[in-house]
């Protein structure tokens, strides 16, 4: 069937990209690429990926496209169900014989009051649903596919077996090819990475059992499967000699540095390549894998610390102590390793001292920059449990995670510290992280060394302080 991947339209600055871990407007406006969306298409022939907020195309634009495949699949999640559902529902009366399914966390855990929300929602597909895609484009039954859920001409709904987890990821074609043919590179851009970039996976899953996280929870599983480093570099290889425009890449497994020395020959053959790259890392890589890694073209780490309280990283199964994470932090400083932190407010154990010895730790250990988060209760996560359970908050079908307007609203409130608090501590924690004499110098030097981070600051300062209007709103 003809084929069409989409990333529905949505609130302005919407993070489409980044799967289903912040759909919402950021301090700096930001794209991630679809690239589970680009996964299922690279094995679909003439099949195309859409994502409308990020070319900037209204509903009736996105309509006048999708109208025109046989087959629409969109790419949803919590926040942006509603939405998605709706324009499913336009399609729907424009052409009623298309086939439209959903993929994404939100479907993958409720599949069943996902088909239910609306009639124009023909299939869901659950667990990894790359193939399942395939088997659906290409016109086999569905009752003989596995991890698709359906419904019935007498509106029924029908839920097939699961389908394995996927233990040879070089089985799946590269997405890079998906993004020359379909997306607009220049589209995508994050406040912390070289402008153009190209992310990618490496491997799928995550060993670290954080209660928050949604993608290992539900869809990606905690065992970390690879790619290998061959299949990896030959990707690169390809970027690098068909998108010259490109940057820097970006690996965007959960924790590409969970395998040391996997990491460490990936390091070497991005070296041989001469490409510049980032990854994300757990805040307890080694010295000399750093080094390896530094040595190899390595920029920047995204590291996500979440708090400065120990016993609050012990209540999310983080796997880490604030030691450790001290130690790592001033050996990426040893060797000009950048880093961009991410810290969550509102987590299990969360209270006023703890949320001011967070803001602390993290002027302490002084990212490059940073990024804060209000704790997500995601269904199908164990926070979302946790928060039912213990009356932080209330179970409905209705979740408040974001606001019209797109800004993240805090769903979670406790006793001693209510969610409004939890929320406006948010621009607290950005004003006196950045709003200090040394960062500022640090943010001016970086600016007078190049015009285009002249331009590039000035115009993310704007949106920042646009940013902390709104939040503040």
């Amino acid at each position: 069937m003809k084929t069409l991947f989409l990333q529905a339209p949505s609130f302005d600055g919407f993070d489409g990209g980044a799967g289903s871990r912040y759909q919402t407007k950021r301090e700096i406006r930001s794209f991630w690429y679809p690239t589970w969306l680009a996964q299922p298409a690279a094995l679909i022939e003439d099949s195309r990926v859409l994502d409308a907020p990020a070319d900037g195309l209204s509903v009736e634009a996105s309509l006048d496209i999708a109208e025109q495949y046989e087959l629409v699949i969109i790419h949803t999640s919590t926040p942006s169900f509603p939405t998605d559902a709706l324009f499913a529902e336009h399609l729907k009366q424009r052409m009623p014989t298309i086939l439209v399914g959903m993929v994404g966390a939100k479907v993958a855990v409720d599949p069943h009051g996902s088909l239910g929300a609306s009639k124009a929602i023909d299939f869901v597909c659950r667990e990894e649903f790359d193939f399942t895609c395939r088997d659906i484009a290409q016109g086999l039954p569905f009752e003989s596919i596995l991890g698709l859920s359906y419904r019935l001409p007498d509106g029924g709904i029908m839920h097939n077996d699961a389908r394995p987890i996927l233990e040879n990821m070089d089985e799946l074609p590269f997405v890079a090819p998906v993004y020359k043919r379909d997306l607009k590179i220049e589209n995508y851009f994050s406040g912390y990475l070289k402008h153009p970039y190209v992310s990618i996976y490496t491997g799928r899953g995550c060993r670290s059992k954080c209660t928050f996280c949604l993608w290992p929870q539900t869809v990606g599983g905690h065992r970390y499967r690879t790619r290998s480093v061959d299949n990896v570099i030959a990707e690169v290889k390809w970027i690098r000699d068909n998108m010259p425009e490109v940057k820097e890449i970006m690996f965007d497994d959960d924790t590409f540095t969970d395998f040391k020395p996997r990491a460490e020959e990936i390091a070497r053959g991005m070296g041989k390549l001469g490409v510049t790259w980032s990854c994300n890392a757990k805040a307890n890589v080694p010295y000399a894998t750093l080094k390896v890694m530094k040595e190899n073209g390595l920029r920047l780490l995204l590291v996500g610390y979440e708090s400065g309280d120990d016993q609050i990283l012990l209540n999310i199964k983080k796997g880490l102590r604030t030691d450790i994470a001290r130690r790592f932090s001033e050996d990426c400083r040893k060797l000009n390793i950048k880093i961009h932190g991410t810290f969550i407010l509102g987590l299990p154990g969360e209270t006023h001292e703890t949320i001011e010895k967070t803001i602390e730790y993290a002027k302490e250990i002084n990212p490059h920059t940073i990024q804060v988060s209000l704790a997500a209760p995601y269904p199908g996560t164990t926070l979302y449990k946790q928060a039912i359970e213990n009356g932080w908050m209330k179970e409905n079908k209705v979740i408040n995670l974001v606001s019209s307007t797109g800004v993240q609203l805090a769903a979670i409130s406790y006793p001693h510290l209510s969610s409004e608090e939890i929320y406006h501590s948010v621009e607290e924690f950005y004003k006196r992280f950045y709003f200090r004499p040394a960062k500022i110098w640090e943010i001016v030097r970086e600016m007078l060394m190049s015009w285009e981070m002249m331009h590039r600051r000035l115009r993310e300062g704007v949106e920042f302080f646009s940013f902390l209007r709104a939040h503040k709103a």
